[in-house]
Formats: C-alpha cells, structure tokens, sequence
C-alpha cells in the first residue's frame, strides 16, 4: 500500500491528486502546520528535511514532489496516460516538471516572505522597517519579475488545453501549486487562459477526491 505523509496547504496535494488521477489505492497520514506555518517536527521522523510529501512504496521513501510525480508515473502508468508521447509534447513536459520549482516557486516564495516582513512573528519594532523593505523589494524586482513569468505561462497555454498538450499530464500536476499561487499572490490582472485552465484543475473528478481525501486546499500566505 502506498503512503503518502501529506501536510495541510502543501505541495503534498499534487501526490494526492496524481494518485486519484491514476487510480491507484493509498493511505494517508495527516500532518498540520503550526502556528508559524512550518511542518511540524515529526515529519523528521520519516524524512530529515521535515518536509511534505515524502511517499512510501515498496520500501522506498520518496521525497520532492517533482521526482515522486516521475517515480509513479513511470512505475504505475504504463500506457501512458499523465505523459505525452509525442516528442516536442515530452520536451514540454520535461521542462514544465523542472520549471514549477527551479524557476517559479523562488519568486513566489520571496514573494511570501518579503510581504510578511511588517507582520508577526518579526518583532514589532522592527516591523515598520521590514515593510518599507519588502514592499520596496517586491516594486523593484519581485512585481515584475512575477508580470514576466506571468505572461509566459498565459501565452503557452495559447495553443493547448493543458501544459503539455491537450491532454492531461504530471507537467500539469507539478504545475498546479505554483499556478494557484501566482494567482492568489501575484496580483496580476488578465490572466484568463490561465484562470481557465486553474478552473478545468478545479472540475476534475480525481481532483476533488483529493480534496475529499487531504483536507481543504489554501494557499499559505496567500492574500
């Protein structure tokens, strides 16, 4: 039986709705944020980062999403079904896979921390300060950087449905949390290809299981 150490509001939701995807049987353990929102400590007890997903299967434990997303689709997916077969469709998805954390996610981590700077638990004197500071980050750097990224995603979903063409595929689920986030933080405007293909996410059945199965799905930070 697949396991799947799943934490509230996390990138574990990906695991959980490629396993609906692929209808294959799982048990999940639950794992809250604290009041700071980190994972809490127990998760070292199953992988020493303390970070969520980590996925057990046949005495394997399986940590980064990206690369638990690759281990089930090429372990239990033998036709094919989350990965595209044409070439320029493989490439798509191969660069889509490493895109969602090496290139979008920083952004929109930096994002979270420099708007949380004015905000507990930084110490109330010096909240003032680390406003001014990461509202003058984001203005300078983060808004347009984010505005860039924005506008690339938009334009490739210009000719297909889903990342990786007009078919479903694990681009789409790696892509899924830094999608929702850009969205809930980003604060960019016109983005409806963009919001349709978060709301085609959202209309999946196997994706709603997932929500039945993990918890309600929020992005942290968001605003």
């Amino acid at each position: 039986m697949i396991t799947v150490h799943h934490l509230n509001q996390s990138r574990s939701q990906r695991v959980l709705w490629a396993l609906e995807e692929l209808s294959l049987p799982y048990q999940i353990v639950l794992y809250q944020r604290d009041k700071t929102m980190m994972a809490p400590a127990t998760l070292r007890k199953i992988h020493p980062l303390e970070k969520s997903p980590v996925l057990e299967d046949n005495g394997l434990i399986l940590a980064e999403s990206g690369a638990i997303l690759e281990y089930l689709q090429e372990t239990y997916d033998p036709g094919g079904q989350m990965k595209p077969q044409e070439r320029e469709l493989k490439l798509q998805y191969r660069f889509w896979l490493h895109y969602a954390e090496g290139s979008l996610m920083p952004l929109l981590l930096m994002k979270l921390v420099f708007a949380s700077l004015g905000k507990p638990p930084v110490p109330f004197g010096l909240r003032t300060l680390g406003k001014v500071l990461g509202q003058g980050v984001e203005k300078a750097y983060l808004n347009r950087q984010l505005e860039t990224h924005a506008r690339f995603l938009e334009s490739s979903l210009e000719k297909h449905r889903w990342f990786a063409g007009d078919h479903l595929s694990m681009a789409d689920v790696q892509m899924s949390f830094p999608v929702f986030a850009l969205l809930e933080r980003g604060g960019i405007d016109n983005l409806p290809r963009l919001q349709n293909w978060k709301k085609n996410v959202e209309m999946r059945p196997a994706w709603q299981r997932a929500i039945q199965q993990g918890g309600p799905f929020e992005i942290p930070g968001g605003s």
